[in-house]
Formats: C-alpha cells, sequence, structure tokens
C-alpha cells in the first residue's frame, strides 16, 4: 500500500543545543512526525525557505501539515500588535502562506495544527483574537500543556471523523476571530472558542485543529489527512497515466 509522503513545516531558531552543540537550527517536536508515521504516512520535514519555491515542494508532497509555535504577525490580517503577541516570526509567516496556497491550488491535502490552524484562517482573510485566558497548561507552568473538550459541529468531515465530545491536548493563547470566508467551524470549546476549522466539500480537503494531536493519542484526524493524501496521490497519477488506445 502507498505510503504518502507528508510534509511537516518546522521552527527555525537562532539557538539550539544538542550534545556539545549549540546552533541556529530548523527544529520540531518529534511528536509530529511519530505522529504521521503512526497514522501511515512517510514524513519529511520543511524548514522555511524561498516563497518561490513552495510549489516545487508541495509538488512532491501527499499532504501537507503546517505545524504549531510563534504567533502570526498580525500585520497579517490587519491588525495593530496586542502588548501579549509574541515575536514575530516572519520567515515562517511567508513560506508557510506560500505552501499552503501552492498546496490548495495543487489538490494536496492540508492540516493545520494549532499555528497552523489559525494560519488557515489569516490566510484565507480571516482574523485572530490575540490573547485569551484558559487554552494553555496550568496555571504559572509554562510549557506544560493543558486539557479541555471539544465538541464537534454535526454534519462536518470532522464531525464525522470525531462524533463524540473529546478531551484534547492543549496550549494556545490566540484562537479564530473573524472566520474566513469559504471555512466552515467545525468544533467548539466550552467557552465557543474555535477549536477546528475546513473547507467544506471533498477538493480539497483542507482542515485546522486548535488543539495538538501530536501530543495525544487519537490518530482519528491525522489518520484523514493521511488516507486523503493516499487517494489525492492516486488521482494526481491516474491523470498523468497516457492512456493507450485500444488495438
Amino acid at each position: 500500500m502507498h505510503e504518502p509522503l507528508i510534509g511537516i513545516t518546522t521552527y527555525l531558531e537562532p539557538a539550539a543545543r544538542w550534545g556539545v552543540w549549540e546552533l541556529p537550527a530548523a527544529v520540531l517536536p518529534s511528536a509530529y512526525p511519530q505522529l504521521v508515521q503512526r497514522s501511515g504516512g512517510l514524513a519529511a520535514l520543511l524548514p522555511p525557505d524561498e516563497a518561490e519555491r513552495a510549489a516545487s515542494v508541495v509538488a512532491r508532497l501527499d499532504g501537507l501539515v503546517i505545524a504549531g509555535g510563534a504567533d502570526i504577525d498580525p500585520e497579517l490580517y490587519g491588525a495593530e500588535r496586542d502588548f501579549r503577541t509574541g515575536p514575530p516570526a516572519h520567515e515562517r509567516d511567508t513560506w508557510e502562506v506560500a505552501l499552503l496556497r501552492a498546496a490548495m491550488a495543487a489538490g494536496v491535502p492540508v492540516l493545520g495544527i494549532c499555528r497552523g490552524m489559525q494560519l488557515l484562517n489569516v490566510a484565507l482573510g480571516g482574523t485572530l483574537t490575540q490573547h485569551l485566558d484558559g487554552h494553555t497548561g496550568p496555571f504559572g507552568k509554562a510549557g506544560v500543556l493543558g486539557e479541555h473538550p471539544v465538541v464537534p459541529v454535526p454534519g462536518t468531515r470532522y464531525a464525522s471523523l470525531v462524533p463524540e465530545e473529546t478531551s484534547v491536548p492543549t496550549y494556545h493563547h490566540q484562537a479564530v476571530e473573524r472566520l474566513a470566508p469559504g471555512l466552515v467551524v467545525s468544533a467548539h470549546a466550552a467557552d465557543g472558542t474555535v477549536e477546528a476549522v475546513e473547507l467544506p466539500g471533498g477538493t480539497p480537503w483542507v482542515m485546522g485543529v486548535q488543539w495538538h494531536p501530536e501530543m495525544g493519542d487519537d490518530l482519528r484526524v491525522m489518520r484523514a489527512l493521511v488516507d486523503a493524501a493516499r487517494t489525492a496521490a492516486a488521482t494526481r497519477a491516474a491523470a498523468k497515466s497516457p492512456v493507450t488506445a485500444p488495438a
């Protein structure tokens, strides 16, 4: 069975330490590629690059994951910076928007995780709430994930994958404010925060989740991306195959 190649975006940090080294690095928590692998895909890391290369990168992929990370620059959605918004990651913003648009144009399935869901909303014309409380980890414990329930919206793709209320690992302080045109909300938190979004219809397969599935045991969303990537890859391959006329 074909194992789809799933690209995952990475952080770009000015300094990271391992062994005796402390150097600039493109890094990503290993839970991301492990989630792809556990769900039946092959994982490839995509560090920030020139936006002009996005289409050629996407052409080599079967699926795309926009990973979590730094706050998105408010300039991208026409807002003034809140003092609680973190420092910008311009390289990631530019690269990931280009990847996202290239993937959607090519019909390559996309899953946005946390920041990735927010970027999806911004890239398609939505805005973000720059700060909200209660969605990070335990009070006073930075870097520790929290947990809260999310409720699916009936009739959405997400609800078809996860029909029941589930408790999810979460760590974010920003969220969707104005939903982008074309997207639909497919899950909420108890306080009304948008927890999942998607493009309705079959093609392209595009979904975003505000939580961190890579930090849990539920594979359903990632398996759905991998399955969609496998199907999309087969469709593209069939379209490229020459048609042999009957003898």
